[in-house]
């Protein structure tokens, strides 16, 4: 009787186990994209973020009104949650605008287990959060430029000692007409205003609720309405993000060049597919280049995201995929990339800042001494060209041969203004000293890894040509944008990546208002401010590209920005990753993107 029993209950277990192997087998494969960030984030708050790894990661999950289309080229705007385009009167200062309803933010408990609508109210609230000082956001001067009336009367008003901003109080610069259809009012004609309302990454709609119940922890609480919400999060190590079960329906549509192959396929594998396309988003933070090159050859990451430099000859030789890794089919997107690296003087410095002729000659016999085309040679491996000034490539106003001093290496003339404007050597210690006699040292903010090395190996060798003493300041790259927006560091490279089609977002760097903020060198000109705030109002064309360049030679007069290079970016992917394109300035991928989980390596 004990042995039919066991008997019985054996085949009860293998039964279940048999059927649980099999529902197993039914079950879908869960669809990970997986890829590494170079350098950390710093938070997920739209309104408070400047960073492009942040951005990403907002793009992606907070909605602006205005998107992107994935595969047209050249950027072409098209609605997100707006349902059409804007009304825009005749003079682009009113731009008037409907929103789909059924939109809903990810659930939280910050709703009160209800399900939350997107409405006008909330794009009103997370404009006016960035005119909120207490918000400290680091895009305010960009929105500042938009000239929202009455937004900075408001902002005034809760500066004073003792006061806070009134966010109940209508202004006539931002208004919700009703539940779905919100208004723009500028004081000053902005034809490409439009451009604002579609960078989810630093203007995508947050709710209030969600806001004041996480009060100064709001960084680590991103909740939005776009296609994923952050599941886990281990600062500067790894991030997952998970689909978004309250998503909008939406499928993919796109419009791809008729000349591009690429794209066309992809059009007509994805066309109709409901979006997202993956489960799950998983980023990890390898800032080391040689770690990140061999997770990807590790198969750990489905793509690489910015191929490093220095791995460009034996996974690109010759710009194209080595055979070794053609063989496991792996492919490439290699594309100039619409960003700029710089290296920025704090004009507030006592030793590299300020306007007079001594300082100014400093800094230009800095920038003659700098060989950008020795960084392009040999850290980026000829992965770049050299830059003439802020506007980069794929933005209006970028012109290929528009030539300036910015790319200039002339150590005989550096030498000669070293030595014209007293910068020589007073005390026979072989560095040259200021002209008061104090030591010359400058101070070269950096982050700790391999690639920066490189980059700094170019600067101590070309600074110690012309005998100006060079040290370097290591730190976290989060870190030193911390510092860096207090005023606190002399000198830091880095590079700035265009969020619009408009090559006027790379002058902000110099706008005077952006102190701090967007102009990070803190530098500060009347004549150029003016040119700015004028080209703003004008519509694209000769002239205005004409005052473009005319403020990027006043730039170049003064120097509180080495423009060194235009990096040509290289992503590269294993062939189980599919419909990936790097589009010209939205980083709102991760839905356009499939996993192909026949092909995964087991």
């Amino acid at each position: 009787m004990k042995t039919k029993c066991f008997r019985l209950l054996c085949c009860v277990c293998l039964a279940l186990l048999g059927a649980g192997g099999l529902q197993a087998q039914n079950r879908p494969v869960e669809k990970v994209l997986r890829y590494a960030f170079e350098i950390a984030e710093t938070g997920f708050d739209p309104a408070q973020i400047s960073d492009v790894y942040s951005r990403i990661v907002t793009e992606n999950i907070f909605d602006s009104l205005y998107g992107y289309d994935y595969l047209a080229r050249p950027a072409k705007i098209r609605p997100n949650v707006a349902a059409g385009m804007p009304v825009i009167s005749d003079d682009f200062r009113t731009y008037t605008i409907k929103i789909r309803s059924g939109i809903y933010f990810a659930d939280d408990p910050a709703f009160g287990g209800k399900k939350r609508e997107l409405t006008a109210y909330d794009f009103v609230y997370s404009y006016k959060r960035i005119f909120d000082p207490k918000t400290k956001s680091q895009i305010y001067s960009d929105l500042d430029e938009e000239k929202l009336i009455g937004l900075n009367e408001l902002r005034r008003e809760a500066e004073k000692p003792g006061a806070s901003f009134d966010y109940e109080k209508e202004v006539e610069g931002i208004r919700a007409l009703d539940r779905y259809t919100i208004q723009f009012n500028l004081q000053e004609t902005r034809p490409r205003f439009i451009y604002q309302l579609a960078d989810a990454g630093i203007f995508g709609a947050v709710a209030r609720e969600v806001v004041e119940k996480y009060g100064d922890k709001i960084m680590e609480h991103p909740v939005g309405t776009g296609a994923f919400k952050l599941d886990q999060w281990t600062r500067s190590s790894k991030m997952t993000f998970v689909r978004n079960p309250n998503y909008r329906e939406e499928f993919y549509e796109a419009e791809p060049p008729a000349d591009d192959a690429r794209s066309q396929a992809i059009y007509k594998q994805m066309k109709g597919k409901r979006l997202p396309l993956v489960d799950r988003v998983e980023i990890s933070v390898i800032e080391e280049i040689q770690p990140r090159w061999l997770s990807f050859l590790g198969n750990d990451q489905d793509f690489l995201m910015y191929l490093p430099a220095a791995f460009a000859y034996q996974a690109i030789p010759n710009n194209r995929v080595a055979p070794n890794l053609a063989k496991k089919h792996i492919s490439m997107e290699r594309v100039p990339a619409p960003d700029v690296t710089v290296t920025y003087f704090n004009m507030e410095d006592p030793l590299v800042g300020g306007y007079t002729p001594d300082k100014v000659a400093l800094r230009r016999a800095i920038a003659l001494a700098y060989n950008s085309e020795e960084e392009i040679r040999l850290p980026r491996r000829n992965q770049a060209i050299p830059a003439q000034g802020p506007m980069q490539p794929s933005t209006y106003g970028y012109d290929p041969k528009f030539k300036t001093e910015m790319s200039e290496f002339s150590r005989a003339r550096a030498l000669a203004l070293l030595d014209m404007f007293g910068y020589v050597d007073k005390n026979g210690d072989g560095w040259r000293d200021r002209p008061d006699g104090t030591p010359l040292v400058l101070e070269y903010a950096t982050s700790p890894d391999a690639a920066s090395r490189e980059l700094n190996e170019i600067w101590k060798k070309n600074m110690d040509a012309v005998g100006i003493k060079i040290e370097f300041k290591v730190a976290k790259w989060p870190e030193q944008l911390k510092a860096s927006r207090a005023g606190k560091l002399m000198m830091w490279g880095l590079g700035f990546s265009a969020s619009s089609p408009d090559g006027a977002g790379a002058l902000s760097l110099a706008y005077g208002p952006g102190k701090g903020e967007g102009n990070l060198a803190r530098f500060e000109n009347a004549e150029f401010d003016k040119l700015y705030q004028k080209q703003q109002l004008m519509p694209d064309g000769p002239e205005r590209l004409a005052i473009m360049q005319q403020m990027v030679k006043i730039m170049v007069a003064y120097m509180p920005y080495k423009f060194s290079t235009h990096r040509i970016r290289t992503d590269m992917m294993h062939p189980w990753l599919l419909g990936y394109r790097r589009h010209p300035v939205s980083r709102a991928f991760w839905r356009y993107v499939d996993i192909d989980t026949s092909k995964l390596p087991h």
